[in-house]
């Protein structure tokens, strides 16, 4: 049985590393390919990182493309916490399967508008980085909108507000003129904000239990997720560092250890205190029309069973 198709796109980064392998550890999902995006680190270092982590899974099957160097309009802001190389400490040989032609925008492009105009089934685009790449396609060809079964994007921060400003989450400030884009393109869209990924903390014991599995993607796992100390006991609740980018794809796979609702998010791209701040009006006030389903809390231990389990498959 084929499994749901889906292509990623992201900007590795210790925790996309993590949320990369726990997809390709899940034979209900089919990745039509990986997309690479400047974010967390430059592009030159997120093209190569995507295929490292495909080749430590051993899926050098799975073809990964170069996007976008830089934010639309703003200027360029890199990730805190995933090291000069954008994969920590973990030294992951440079890879040997190839970057395919072409790029990433043209692959998305491409994808979504053979869905939309019925020749293959739609398509789920799971983002975990800055939305540059998929702004571009949408803003070139926003038909490509009719070939997206959903959006399933890490990103925006309400009542915890900013990891990276006061108000802002990083995904979104990289580059808030394309998550504008994106929130409004009418496609269906999941939201993975700051206030339900801060409940899925690696905590020490968790960690310790993805060690324990002794693989060598167990083991490259627990270092990448312990290499930058991000414990915040006050702001968290507990000791630990949150792990972000695969609460997106442990949504695909178990949709019900979250909960969620419906409402209309926008992206505040002018104020001079609140740039990049991710607007969620719960209480329909503005009287727009729901853009987003906005996950608020996750089960904590059945998202580091199933990761613990799947990464003890690779």
């Amino acid at each position: 049985m084929t499994g749901r198709p889906i292509i990623i796109d992201t900007d590795p980064g210790v925790d996309d590393a993590i949320a990369i392998l726990l997809a390709l550890a899940s034979p209900e999902l089919d990745i039509l390919g990986i997309c690479a995006v400047a974010g967390n680190v430059p592009l030159a270092a997120t093209r190569v990182n995507a295929r490292r982590v495909c080749e430590l899974a051993r899926r050098t099957d799975i073809p990964v493309f170069a996007g976008c160097s830089r934010p639309m309009l703003r200027d360029q802001i890199y990730g805190k916490y995933s090291g000069e190389s954008g994969l920590g400490g973990t030294l992951l040989p440079d890879p040997s399967m190839p970057e395919q032609d072409g790029h990433a925008v043209d692959f998305l492009s491409r994808t979504l508008l053979s869905a939309a105009r019925g020749e293959r089934d739609k398509v789920t685009v799971c983002t975990l980085g800055p939305l540059t790449n998929l702004a571009v396609a949408l803003a070139m060809r926003p038909e490509i909108a009719g070939g997206i079964e959903a959006i399933v994007a890490m990103g925006g921060a309400f009542r915890v507000l900013g990891n990276r400003s006061p108000s802002a989450e990083y995904n979104i400030l990289a580059d808030p003129h394309s998550a504008r884009i994106v929130f409004h393109s009418g496609a269906p869209i999941t939201l993975a904000p700051l206030d339900m990924t801060f409940q899925a903390l690696a905590t020490p014991a968790r960690v310790d239990h993805i060690r324990d599995l002794g693989t060598p993607v167990a083991r490259a796992a627990a270092e990448l997720i312990t290499y930058y100390d991000r414990n915040d006991p006050e702001r968290y609740g507990a000791i630990g560092g949150p792990l972000h980018d695969p609460t997106v794809i442990a949504w695909l796979l178990e949709t019900g250890m979250f909960s969620g609702r419906n409402a209309w998010v926008g992206v505040d791209c002018e104020g001079p205190l609140t740039f990049g701040h991710t607007v969620v009006d719960w209480w329909g006030k503005r009287g727009a029309a729901n853009n987003a389903h906005v996950l608020t809390d996750v089960d904590a231990e059945r998202f580091f069973g199933l990761l613990t389990d799947r990464l003890g498959r690779l």
